[in-house]
């Protein structure tokens, strides 16, 4: 009983004093890790910078651009005349319309109603999916229209 009893102290008094080192090791781990990730999140940061800083500037030489167009100078026997067609500039509006987001959503919405109803071979995701698609792609017109994405024909 009295050799068990030592070897278990002994066996905790080892295994106490490895576990220090243990956790020593493991902070200074975390510790390199917490550097090395606080170097690429500055690194992302200054990324990001540079990449706002390109559009900014892009955005300006856009604008320059369009103030030059809009500002023609026309020459009519011998005087100069200064037309400014508007101020207004359009600018490419990226991305998705909403018209084919309507079109993606309701062909997938259509498709899985049409399968669910009819389960003939596909036949009923085939119509469901193009009437889902037709539907979408007249409520996602409407909602270009709207935002003024799509100029309504008069």
């Amino acid at each position: 009983m009295k050799r068990i009893f030592i070897m278990i102290t002994m066996v905790a008094v080892f295994a106490s004093c490895n576990n220090k080192a243990k956790e020593e090791a493991l902070a200074k781990q975390q510790a390199m890790v917490a550097v090395r990730d606080s170097l690429k999140l500055d690194s992302f940061k200054r990324a990001e910078a540079a990449e706002k800083e390109r559009l900014v500037e892009e955005r300006h030489q856009a604008e320059l651009a369009a103030a030059r167009r809009s500002n023609t100078n026309y020459s009519s026997s011998g005087s100069t005349t200064n037309t400014n067609a508007g101020t207004s500039t359009s600018i490419r509006k990226e991305g998705w319309s909403s018209a084919a987001k309507g079109t993606a959503i309701g062909a997938g919405v259509g498709a899985l109603g049409g399968i669910l109803i009819d389960k003939k071979d596909g036949r009923g995701a085939i119509i469901g999916g193009l009437a889902g698609a037709g539907a979408g792609y007249v409520i996602g017109r409407e909602r270009d229209k709207k935002s003024g994405r799509v100029q309504p024909k008069n």
